[in-house]
């Protein structure tokens, strides 16, 4: 049983497009075992997250367990953050299609009981969190050509997991017609604008499914990291895809890597982004920034 109050459960049906019904059946039967009965709350349609959570959070709940992807995930930190009420433990299980933020702190599938035992115990680790525009993120913000695999994964409807990013990330390395950005430091005007392939400000280390864009990435130091890969020619395109899916990226001419407590990026116009899997679109300058040791997230012990 759980040593404080019964935890708030979430549920979102539609994450990992609805594939992972039979995983999320599984998980709040293990659960139950773990932190006794509960009554878990069930999304039917986007934004029903932010008012079911900001209800649980108003009744003074003190543990939030998120069955979902990034994008689930996400929105409860945000809520969270949003409550000012950082005592809060977030829990996470993974049923969505990336499930990225949970690599980076050893959150997988295969250690679903382990996660559930750290939730009843609220066993917990606190983290920075990313802060965009008017949300707060907990994973990596991203623009340019993470944009457009994402547009290309909502028309690939037969593919599912790592496999659906990185097919649609190959396509799109031949497509996309790249990005011109000014970046700068804090709240500075940019020196430089680069013509890009993509530009992503990261919290944690994973993106896309399996991307290790920002190998050097800690949740704990206060800072957020940037890496700028520039525009090039399809072969070198496909060149930087295979680096960046094993983490060799940093080296190679083409990436530029800052470590900053925020930054600005300038663009002209407005400018598409997505923060932990969602889709948004700014104003010019789009300003990503760290709010250090903000969140307690339930992690087994090392």
């Amino acid at each position: 049983m759980s040593r404080s109050g019964t935890p708030f459960v979430l549920v979102n049906p539609a994450a990992g497009r609805g594939r992972r019904r039979a995983r999320v059946r599984h998980y709040l039967k293990q659960l139950e075992r773990h932190i006794g009965p509960f009554e878990p709350a069930l999304t039917q349609r986007p934004g029903d997250e932010v008012r079911l959570l900001d209800n649980a959070l108003r009744d003074g709940v003190d543990c939030i367990v998120a069955l979902g992807g990034d994008g689930t995930w996400g929105a409860a930190a945000d809520r969270i953050m949003a409550s000012g009420r950082r005592e809060v433990a977030l829990g996470l299980l993974p049923v969505g299609t990336g499930n990225d933020f949970g690599k980076s702190l050893g959150i997988r599938h295969e250690r679903a009981g382990e996660v559930m035992r750290a939730i009843a115990e609220r066993t917990t680790r606190t983290v920075d969190v990313g802060h965009v525009g008017d949300r707060y993120f907990l994973n990596v913000v991203g623009m340019g050509f993470d944009i457009a695999v994402i547009d290309d994964a909502e028309r690939t409807p037969l593919l599912r997991g790592d496999m659906l990013y990185q097919f649609c990330a190959l396509k799109q390395l031949f497509r996309f017609p790249g990005i011109k950005l000014g970046i700068a430091e804090g709240n500075n005007s940019p020196n430089e604008w680069l013509d890009v392939l993509m530009l992503t400000i990261s919290n944690a280390n994973y993106f896309g499914g399996s991307f290790h864009i920002a190998p050097r990435a800690k949740l704990d130091d206060g800072k957020i990291d940037l890496v700028a890969i520039r525009d090039a020619a399809p072969a070198t395109r496909a060149h930087l895809f295979n680096a960046v899916s094993k983490g060799k990226h940093e080296r190679l001419k083409q990436v530029e890597l800052r470590t900053a407590v925020s930054f600005s990026i300038y663009f002209e116009g407005r400018l598409r982004f997505e923060a932990d899997g969602e889709v948004y679109t700014s104003p010019c300058p789009l300003v990503v920034s760290c709010v250090p040791r903000a969140l307690r997230v339930c992690v087994p012990a090392e």
